[in-house]
């Protein structure tokens, strides 16, 4: 335990930010990016399509400064911020861990070969190595399956 504190009092000192980010991108002509965004928006039912959530809970409107709970399988229940909401375009979320954020980033990008969808994750702050390894990691190897998942899914939501 100690050479924790070694190390965070290394990186503190020094005031280092310890990055890590990891991106996952598919293009498709299957959905449009007024889809993607009613499929991100309705936050609640967001486990209809990602195996990993057990709970969702959106109260008011999916917007900049509003924040949502999402409890994953297995895990405590996490509040989510929304930091930047542009709609049929983007959001930035944030979730808060002690020492460490992990902000999530959805982009769709129209282009010649269909919608792009880009989802980064980036985790920041003195334990972002520790966060990485219990959160992070998981939902980025996890990326591929719930953007497929997520693809099958908008056909029901209206543009």
């Amino acid at each position: 335990m100690h050479i924790l504190y070694i190390i965070i009092l290394y990186f503190y000192i020094l005031n280092l930010k310890i990055v890590w980010t990891k991106s996952y991108s598919t293009t498709t002509r299957d959905v449009t990016k007024e889809q993607m965004w009613n499929l991100f928006t309705d936050v609640n039912n967001w486990l209809s399509w990602d195996e990993g959530i057990e709970h969702t809970e959106l109260k008011g409107k999916f917007e900049k400064g509003n924040s949502f709970i999402l409890k994953p399988k297995g895990g405590p229940k996490l509040k989510v911020a929304l930091l930047e909401t542009t709609i049929n375009k983007s959001f930035l979320d944030v979730t808060t861990f002690p020492l460490a954020k992990m902000y999530d980033n959805h982009t769709f990008e129209e282009s010649p070969e269909g919608l792009k969808i880009i989802n980064t994750i980036s985790v920041k702050g003195i334990l972002a190595f520790v966060w990485v390894k219990l959160v992070a990691s998981d939902i980025v190897k996890a990326l591929p399956r719930m953007l497929k998942n997520k693809l099958k899914q908008p056909v029901n939501y209206k543009t």
